[in-house]
């Protein structure tokens, strides 16, 4: 069983309903150490002084916050505590919208929201209102001194909560040098290539157990195969794309090879 990392409760209206967080997702990035390449001894980092060329201890060190180059505004951690957001241990509802409403761009981390036995009746009472509305309730929260932004909706019967970034946190798209498209025409028939294309590659369900990460399993076995002693050949590296100049005979070779590798499935 996972522990909580955080507990408080849903405030609904006049209503608080209990919960522990839990994180629902866990990353399974391979994660590397650095070593000395003659004795494969661990590689520490070490606090450095460039200015004395010496290492310096941790009470020495104090925030600076960078105005200009090699100019910095030094800040006390007691004058940062003054701004730190009160620890109410709710989640504060403010609004609720339908999902559709928020640009996946906005969203963050994901966690599961528990109930405590006790409040097992208005997190069902919660979670099922939501469900039947279709919505998502956007809400307020604090956690390690942070505030956050979230939302919460049901998948499967269970409140999930994921954090998101605010507005000035998401670059908007207007800041991109994109190419001007103001010239370029789109036939009929390339749009309803495109528009097939499309077609044939849509499912009925997402299933995501269908996804592998394909690096990292090859890296898993990798280090599986060196730590048994075994001899091994890196593969060789996947041929580059040709690149394509008739966009059209890309787009038909696209379908007929969509189309083909359903026939397979489907055989299988």
């Amino acid at each position: 069983m996972p522990r909580s990392i955080w507990s408080g409760s849903i405030s609904f209206g006049l209503v608080n309903v209990p919960v522990k967080l839990f994180t629902a997702q866990s990353s399974k990035d391979v994660h590397f150490n650095q070593l000395h390449a003659t004795d494969n001894s661990r590689v520490r980092m070490k606090r450095f002084c460039e200015a004395e060329n010496v290492e310096i201890p941790y009470d020495e060190i104090v925030k600076g916050y960078e105005i200009a180059p090699g100019q910095y505004v030094v800040i006390d951690p007691a004058e940062l505590e003054a701004f730190d957001p009160k620890a109410t241990h709710t989640i504060d509802i403010e609004e609720f919208v339908h999902l559709d409403q928020i640009d996946p761009i906005f969203f963050e981390r994901a966690y599961y929201l528990v109930p405590d036995e006790r409040a097992a009746k208005p997190y069902r009472l919660l979670a099922e209102a939501l469900a039947e509305s279709e919505k998502v309730a956007i809400a307020k929260f604090v956690m390690r001194t942070k505030q956050y932004l979230a939302a919460l909706r049901v998948v499967d019967g269970v409140l999930v909560l994921t954090t998101m970034l605010y507005a000035d946190e998401v670059v908007p798209s207007e800041e991109l040098d994109l190419p001007d498209a103001t010239d370029v025409e789109v036939t009929e028939r390339e749009l309803k290539m495109a528009r097939q294309l499309v077609d044939s590659l849509t499912v009925d369900d997402f299933e995501p157990d269908k996804f592998k990460d394909d690096y990292r399993e090859r890296v898993i076995e990798l280090i599986e195969a060196k730590a048994a002693g075994e001899l091994v050949v890196a593969p060789a590296g996947d041929a580059e794309p040709t690149k394509v100049v008739d966009l059209l005979a890309a787009l038909e070779a696209s379908v007929a090879a969509a189309k083909e590798a359903k026939r397979t499935k489907a055989g299988a």
